[in-house]
């Protein structure tokens, strides 16, 4: 294999699979990137993969291809070296012992690699149908719910992000949770997705992939599609492949509270500032904030034994019946900071009910915390 490639193409491709890579495997060819060369029609690409067998992704980019061929090297390592090359022309040559040679101006490299024949294969799927979305929407919906979703291992249904077409509406919504807090949002894409009917389930990973994908500065337009167990999205020259969680997302909708009586706004801001100011004093492993409800004004408050306690209060259009009831600081700084309006709707019922939290100016997002004992 040789071939020569932009230095800035090369950097980006190879930034883009550093995510993807298992840094600790019992696969060791799992730490590696995957390099094709190849020619066709006249024209020349390079193809670069990774995956870790849960998720893959692909990317094609311009260069001119000596020789074709394929191999596999350390993408952490490979990634380094380009980085640091001046901003010239790369010239890249592979030998018969797979061992790859880099030449850039006057510095030289060379990496032992394995025959591209080792590499696992990337997760097939050929979806019938595809949809074009707007990456700015779908990177808005994975921003407003991925944070709730669970990392505990054992819960593997919540280790993700759950994925349906809502029927009546025909607009598509994202729900994670962990058990504690849930996140919701309903967002019209412009398009019928196949394979939504039921739901699917996105792993933590995978969306993780995805958000990255879309946020890139070129990014205007993704395409997706599902089918089977399998999920992909596609962008220019990029192809995203992710295995999708194999089970029942839980009745998310009987969480939800629907007959709050106590509800508040406030500026978005001032109460993420408060949140944090009081939480510098609550409980290392709890962090519990405690909510009083009175009269015009919301009293926050925590208290930690070994080192001192902290309020602070807030003026708030209320003249309901008084109210205390505690949650953790961290679920509610995410849910407010996911919320994305400048004023976010407090909806309580009582201190053993779930809260409701939603931006004022979105009727289609939501979060919801669970209480703690007081």
């Amino acid at each position: 294999m040789k071939f020569s490639i932009a230095k800035p193409e090369f950097q980006r491709g190879l930034a883009r699979i550093q995510t993807i890579v298992e840094k600790r495997t019992t696969m060791p060819i799992l730490s590696n990137v995957l390099l094709e060369a190849k020619t066709s029609r006249g024209a020349s690409q390079l193809d670069l993969a990774a995956t870790d067998l849960e998720v893959g992704i692909r990317s094609t980019h311009s260069c001119e291809v000596a020789k074709a061929g394929g191999v596999t090297v350390a993408a952490k390592k490979l990634f380094e070296i380009v980085r640091e090359l001046p901003e010239e022309p790369i010239r890249v040559e592979v030998s018969n012992n797979a061992y790859l040679t880099l030449r850039c101006a006057r510095a030289e490299f060379s990496l032992a690699g394995t025959t591209a024949e080792e590499y696992p294969t990337l997760p097939a799927i050929a979806p019938e149908r595809t949809v074009t979305v707007q990456a700015a929407v779908l990177g808005d919906m994975i921003e407003r719910t991925m944070y709730a979703a669970s990392s505990d291992e054992t819960r593997y249904n919540l280790n993700g992000v759950f994925f349906e077409r809502l029927p009546d509406s025909g607009k598509l919504r994202m729900v994670a949770t962990d058990g504690h807090r849930l996140a919701r949002v309903d967002r019209t894409l412009g398009s019928q997705l196949e394979g939504l009917e039921r739901g699917v389930i996105i792993p933590r990973k995978g969306l993780a992939e995805l958000k990255r994908l879309v946020d890139e500065e070129e990014a205007d337009e993704v395409e997706l599609g599902f089918e089977g167990n399998s999920g992909l999205a596609r962008r220019g020259g990029v192809t995203l492949v992710m295995r999708l969680i194999d089970g029942e997302f839980p009745n998310y909708r009987q969480v939800i509270p629907a007959d709050t009586q106590h509800h508040l706004v406030l500026p978005a801001e001032p109460l993420q500032h408060a949140l944090r100011r009081v939480a510098l004093m609550s409980a290392e492993r709890s962090r519990a904030i405690k909510f009083e409800l009175a009269e015009g004004r919301l009293s926050l408050s925590s208290n930690n034994p070994d080192v001192g306690e902290a309020r602070e209060e807030l003026d708030v259009d209320y003249a309901g019946t008084p109210l205390a009831i505690a949650f953790n600081a961290r679920y509610l700084l995410d849910a407010v900071g996911a919320s994305g309006g400048k004023e976010v709707r407090i909806s309580l019922r009582d201190a053993l009910s779930p809260a409701l939290l939603a931006p004022t100016d979105d009727d289609d997002a939501l979060a919801v915390v669970m209480p703690m004992r007081l």
